[in-house]
This record gives structure tokens, C-alpha cells and sequence, in this order.
């Protein structure tokens, strides 16, 4: 049965959400834990992406008090996380990254990163940092992200110091906006 699990869960993951709503949570104290150490960099010198499995990538989920964290979780096959990629550009470009900092996590197939992911990023002139999650432990990651997540994209995770929101759904704006100020 475990193997219909894991169909269920890529059927699932596949699946791009639309409507509103999100959920407040708040973790533990957690010491500020630095940046892990991608698996691997794909890119040229003009674009170097680095390509974390869960275990580089989770220090990002808890990163001190300093400033506002923005997590989205997106694919370039979700049209819904397509759609809203200029809302984060436009919230990472209109604030200084010392007070609000952006981070686009592609879940792209690791097969069509340098055919697909890159090129998508240099025609959108994404701005932000994206880095690419390579972890195929689905079930193991997506609770550490948040435990009422079903996997669905796209989904975003805004965080500062131990208080935390999680979408998991398409968001405007000014659903980031009005979020931002919730942490101010």
C-alpha cells in the first residue's frame, strides 16, 4: 500500500489551489541556523541557481527575528503560481532586503531544470532568489513546512521570528501587503 500513497501524494502535489484563505501558527524558539549547503548549483556565471534537498533547505524555515521572511512554493507548470510570480517581484523590489526578504522555491522536476526552470526565470526576469527543492521525501518535508499542507501549489509561508502564516493558495498584492503588516 505504501506505493499508492506515493501516487496519491504526486497527484495530489500536482494539483494547483486557487482559493483564499490561510492559517496562523506559531513554532518553538529555534536558534537562527545558517543557509545549508545546496546538493548542487545549475546555471551559468549569468544565472546560478542552487538545488537543495530538505535538509539544506530547512534552515531557511527559521531564520531569526530580524526581518519578514516570504516563502513561496511554486513550479513553472502551476499556472496559478505563473500568475502570481510579479506579486513577489514587486514586494521584493519595493522593500529593502534587510526588512523583507523573498524566496521562490521551485518544485520543478530535477530533469528539466536547465531546459525549462532556467530559461522561464531569464524571460521573467525573476529578481528574487530561487532556489530549487530536490527532495524526493514528500511525505517527510511537506508537515515540517507546515502540518495541515496537502502538497498542493501554489503555496506560501510568511514568517518573522516564531510567528508564522501559511497560504496555501494563489495570493495578490495585496494579500502580501496586507500579510506584511500583520509582522510589523
Amino acid at each position: 500500500m505504501k506505493w499508492w500513497n506515493g501516487i496519491v501524494f504526486c497527484m495530489v502535489l500536482v494539483a494547483c489551489k486557487t482559493e483564499k484563505g490561510g492559517r496562523e501558527s506559531a513554532v518553538a524558539d529555534n536558534a537562527v541556523p545558517e543557509e545549508g549547503m545546496p546538493k548542487r548549483v545549475i546555471g551559468t556565471d549569468d544565472g546560478r541557481i542552487g538545488v537543495y534537498d530538505f535538509a539544506g533547505f530547512e534552515p531557511w524555515l527559521y531564520r531569526g527575528e530580524d526581518k519578514i521572511y516570504v516563502i513561496n512554493f511554486w513550479a513553472t507548470w502551476c499556472k496559478p503560481c505563473v500568475e502570481e510570480l510579479p506579486y513577489f517581484e514587486r514586494l521584493s523590489g519595493k522593500y529593502d532586503k534587510d526588512e523583507v526578504e523573498v524566496l521562490l522555491v521551485s518544485l520543478d522536476m530535477p530533469g528539466t531544470l536547465e531546459e525549462q526552470l532556467l530559461p522561464f526565470i531569464r524571460k521573467k526576469k525573476l529578481e528574487s532568489r530561487v532556489i530549487v527543492l530536490d527532495d524526493p521525501r514528500q511525505n517527510d518535508w511537506i508537515p515540517k513546512v507546515d502540518p495541515e499542507w496537502s502538497g498542493a501549489l501554489p503555496a506560501t509561508l510568511i514568517y518573522k521570528g516564531n510567528n508564522r502564516v501559511f497560504h496555501e493558495n494563489s495570493l495578490t498584492y495585496e494579500d502580501l501587503e496586507n500579510q506584511l503588516t500583520v509582522f510589523k
